[in-house]
């Protein structure tokens, strides 16, 4: 699956009834909050259907007050990180990875965990990959929250009536 049809699958056949829309085309990926009769957005980076997995594994996570903020009220640090920032980032990251790895099986892509720091040598990341793996075998054993839940659902429908594809 490519990253168009993935976003026109999600904002047709799911995301419309929460308000929320998927657009890929961003600089950088950016949720924002529902504002003015808008919906919120989930930016993803340019066409990267990983960016846009990720992005709402994020979204399925974040709870009610969550969504009302833009980014989810989280902190961001860039490319760049200290070891002290790369373990929170580690921390925040392991659901929303977790996620993004049963969307990417779900739709035959090809899933690898992010340090999303790609210009600082860092420690951590053979056991951040661990954690990843175990929160997906969590997720499989105890059950993906809800809108996760429902997003595969929706995905595994549609390859399934696509044979595949």
């Amino acid at each position: 699956m490519d990253a168009r049809t993935f976003t026109n699958l999600l904002n047709t056949h799911y995301l419309q009834a929460f308000d929320t829309v998927l657009v890929g085309g961003s600089q950088e990926p950016f949720y924002e909050a529902a504002k003015n009769d808008q919906p919120a957005r989930i930016g993803f980076t340019r066409d990267y259907i990983r960016s846009a997995m990720h992005e709402l594994a994020h979204w399925c996570i974040a709870g009610r007050k969550r969504r009302l903020q833009d980014d989810f009220g989280y902190w961001y640090a860039a490319d760049g990180r200290t070891q002290v920032q790369q373990e929170l980032f580690y921390k925040v990251e392991v659901r929303p990875q977790a996620i993004e790895c049963a969307f990417a099986l779900a739709c035959g892509v090809a899933f690898e965990v992010s340090m999303d720091n790609l210009d600082s040598a860092v420690d951590g990341s053979a056991s951040f990959e661990q954690q990843v793996q175990g929160q997906v075998a969590h997720y499989r054993g105890q059950g993906f929250p809800q809108r996760a839940r429902e997003v595969l659902a929706l995905l595994y429908d549609r390859t399934a009536t696509n044979g595949g594809r």
